[in-house]
């Protein structure tokens, strides 16, 4: 997948997240699968071939291999809304081993809006998982994904990061609860039944002990399939004006590139809450001015605080001495790839050297057969690579290696 993935070097992340773009900038550069599709499409043209987009509502960013940053976000920016000069004025550049700690904290959910929020391993998996079946993830890039969820599963395991519940769909049921005392005669709108939606289903089910959910979804029959699993209703999406009119509370977890919820579904329809777990944001932002309409973003519900979160601040120094681990190991794993070529073409000498009438003349002994010929070699070759694991030195453990295989004959 290209020349540059043996050297991390050339590694780069570039992106935005919560900490200094809104909900709203977020939304200008978020990238949903079609966009992704295209954005993948072009790469080779610009010489980039390994690479993947891990787009939430709290992050848009671009991890690959290239000469420099600018080549990925140039690359990225071709199907945002917003453009390249602007998304690099608000954006982090990480190169190499900043830029692998960067994904592990990603992953780990230490660099996620609400501490620990777990639903960012699942994102992850999916953006690679989209990328690789596009022929865009490497050796470089899965070993580095491996390594970065192996880390996270540690962490889940061996702390209380991610402990008691708080994501940012638990988020919105605790807004719910504390801000309607009864709902037992509030009719709830979930409109995308994708992974927040689901989860946000499933939260509200669990924790606000109701199942007057009505579930819209643009694919019917995913919406038809979680409503008879969580026995809830659901509707077609030609009937969204009628639900939406119908609600009290509506709850948008879908990923369009334009607003779902328009200002004429809820306008003159009486109170509602209104909550958006989308970026973009998929509630058209003119509702907010309606009388009696509250309308909240990720952004406001991120702000929530309690002793989960407090608890969880307690795991961070465990978790971040778990990545160190992870990473050193995965280091040692790029020093050990930079010699690849090195024994890969010592190897192929030794077998060159082994056909020779002077290696005969030297080891005193005619050929062995050639499985005692590969396993000789293999050994010689393990043990130039551990040599060289430690000290850098190719050319002498080159000529070592020689020596040791015309000895060892």
């Amino acid at each position: 997948m290209g020349t540059r993935t043996s050297d991390i070097s050339g590694f780069y992340v570039v992106g935005i997240n919560y900490k200094k773009t809104d909900a709203a900038i977020r939304g200008q550069f978020a990238i949903n699968n079609e966009q992704y599709d295209r954005i993948l499409a072009l790469a080779p043209s610009l010489h980039l071939n390994e690479l993947f987009i891990l787009s939430t509502c709290n992050r848009t960013e671009i991890y690959g291999f290239a000469d420099n940053a600018g080549q990925l976000a140039s690359l990225l920016c071709t199907e945002t809304i917003g453009d390249v000069d602007s998304f690099m004025e608000m954006a982090y550049v990480k190169r190499g081993s900043q830029a692998i700690e960067h994904l592990f904290l990603v992953g780990a959910g230490i660099d996620s809006q609400i501490l620990g929020d777990y639903e960012i391993v699942g994102q992850l998996k999916l953006a690679v998982k989209f990328a690789r079946e596009r022929q865009f993830i490497g050796a470089s890039i899965e070993r580095l994904v491996n390594c970065v969820l192996q880390s996270s599963k540690s962490i889940k395991n061996q702390t209380a990061l991610s402990g008691g519940t708080v994501s940012v769909s638990f988020a919105a049921i605790q807004y719910i609860r504390e801000n309607i005392s009864d709902l037992s005669d509030k009719n709830i709108l979930l409109i995308g039944t994708g992974k927040i939606g689901r989860n946000t289903c499933r939260n509200m089910v669990d924790y606000m002990s109701t199942r007057n959910i009505t579930l819209i979804n643009r694919t019917e029959s995913r919406a038809d399939e979680l409503a008879a699993e969580m026995g809830v209703q659901s509707a077609p999406l030609d009937q969204i004006e009628q639900q939406a009119a119908a609600a009290d509370i509506i709850l948008v977890a879908t990923n369009a590139e334009l607003p779902t919820l328009l200002r004429g579904h809820v306008e003159g329809h009486g109170p509602k809450l209104l909550i958006d777990l989308s970026i973009p944001c998929n509630i058209e932002e003119s509702v907010r001015v309606l009388p009696g309409i509250t309308l909240i973003n990720v952004d406001e519900l991120s702000k929530i605080k309690d002793e989960t979160l407090q608890k969880r601040e307690a795991e961070v120094p465990k978790a971040k001495a778990i990545i160190a681990e992870h990473i050193s190991e995965l280091m040692d794993w790029f020093e050990m790839r930079k010699h690849v070529p090195v024994l890969k073409a010592v190897k192929s000498k030794l077998k060159e050297l082994h056909t020779s009438p002077l290696f005969s003349q030297l080891s005193g002994q005619s050929f062995p057969c050639t499985t005692d010929m590969d396993e000789q070699i293999q050994r010689v070759i393990n043990g130039m690579a551990t040599r060289m694991r430690q000290k850098n030195q190719g050319g002498c453990h080159y000529i070592q290696a020689i020596n040791e295989y015309i000895a060892a004959n």
